[in-house]
């Protein structure tokens, strides 16, 4: 993706020349002859770099201030370009707003070398330090100027998911490799006039053809999948997930990292702004999101039908295994509190009821029997209660003996009623999305 540069001369020969010297591969020069067009290009293309010379009748100074007001929130480096070489001439327009004065005549070399310089700088300080990619202002520069033309073009949106996670248990040293990794396969992927940035940390925007685009998705699926499972440790992928460390998480099971990506393209929906065009990709994204595995979703034409998107009702119920009779009655009590349906079950046998819960909160049982354990283990073996989360809590202090029976935690005994309630908020609000 280029950057842009906008001119704002109405000397005809001059402002070509300088065209002609700044254009290339990766900047794309605008001219404008007047300031009323000068402003829809600004606002339709966000320049990086906006050159104005002192051929209007305007006082320079005050141009200046009009475009730097103009420009505000995009901050685009600003430089005025004057056949006066006066010191207080220069001092006011550098304090009306623009970051360079330069006195005509000005060499070829000079001015080529200068303005380069300033959109180097642009774009290194709207860059991400980790993989030196566009940061998210840019990209949604990017993306805005994307929809003041009218080439068909495709977004993807591609997120690398439970990355929090993994930079929990690994460090933030390994998150880093496993971004710069991802981050090269997908710069790989893409051609010469296509445009790759961040929006966060672990989110990835890619903007090209519409031809290519889920070829693209599909490649980047694969490819992700093929290497993720060198960035763990052999324990680890032979348990087959990770176990969160620290006082906060510890003792919590988490997925291994997998890819989702979103695909949107302007064939069936002409999208109107930057807005549109986000929200509509994180809808689709969470529509693909499947839980422990790499997927994407592309946008397609709507069909529509009475009742034919059924919305998903809220289910708040928890079931509660615990042998300690006061205990359950105060977690009982206080769930309910938060606006939870509880019920407590007084045997450790599978519930034969319809209505599956949320979360379910079970007591490991004593040492021996491992009654809340092995419940545990057969719930999840259970294609009705396999999307339930399971909270284990237990004076048994084998957290991975607990989590391999398919806990999502393990939650030693005694705890803390405030961090119970945090894991159970948390957990509802993960079923439920």
């Amino acid at each position: 993706m280029q950057s842009v540069t906008l001119i704002i001369d109405k000397r005809l020969e001059l402002s070509t020349k300088y065209k002609k010297l700044l254009e290339s591969k990766t900047n794309a020069v605008i001219i404008s002859k007047d300031l009323i067009t000068a402003i829809k290009i600004i606002q339709d293309k966000e320049p990086d770099l906006i050159i104005i010379s002192d051929s209007f009748d305007d006082d320079l100074s005050d141009f200046c201030k009009q475009v730097r007001a103009l420009t505000y929130n995009m901050r685009p480096v600003i430089v005025a370009m004057s056949k006066s070489a006066d010191r207080n001439d220069r001092i006011k327009v550098l304090e009306s707003g623009a970051d360079d004065f330069l006195s005509e005549p000005v060499s070829s070399d000079e001015f080529k070398v200068r303005m380069t310089a300033h959109l180097r700088r642009e774009y290194e300080s709207n860059s991400d330090g980790k993989e030196l990619l566009p940061n998210k202002n840019y990209t949604m520069r990017a993306i805005k100027r994307m929809l003041s033309e009218q080439n068909e073009w495709a977004i993807l949106y591609i997120s690398i998911e439970n990355f929090e996670q993994y930079k929990q248990a690994y460090t933030e040293l390994a998150s880093d490799k496993l971004l710069q990794t991802y981050g090269a396969i997908i710069k790989a992927s893409l051609g010469e006039n296509d445009y790759l940035g961040k929006l966060s940390e672990n989110i990835f925007v890619a903007i090209t053809d519409t031809f290519k685009a889920e070829k693209l998705a599909r490649f980047l699926i694969f490819a992700f999948d093929s290497v993720a499972n060198k960035f763990y440790a052999e324990h680890d992928l032979d348990r087959g997930y990770m176990i969160l460390q620290g006082d906060e998480y510890a003792g919590c099971r988490a997925n291994f990292v997998h890819s989702t990506i979103s695909v949107i393209t302007n064939e069936f929906t002409k999208y109107k702004d930057t807005a549109q065009v986000l929200n509509t990709l994180v809808q689709i994204h969470e529509m693909a999101d499947v839980p422990a595995r790499s997927n994407y979703l592309m946008e397609r034409p709507k069909i529509e039908g009475v009742d034919s998107v059924l919305s998903k009702e809220y289910n708040n119920k928890i079931l509660i295994f615990e042998p300690d009779d006061a205990l359950s009655v105060l977690l009982n009590t206080i769930l309910n509190l938060q606006g939870y349906k509880t019920e407590i079950v007084n045997e450790y046998k599978i519930p034969q009821e319809d209505d599956v819960p949320a979360l379910i909160i079970v007591d490991a049982g004593d040492l021996e029997k491992k009654n809340g354990l092995n419940l545990c283990y057969s719930l999840k073996q259970q294609d009705k209660f396999k999307n339930s989360k399971i909270i284990v809590t237990s004076i048994i202090h084998d957290k991975e003996l607990v989590l391999n029976t398919g806990a999502d935690l393990y939650l030693p005994k005694p705890y803390e009623i405030p961090n119970l309630i945090k894991w159970v908020n948390e957990f509802m609000k993960e079923f439920n999305i």
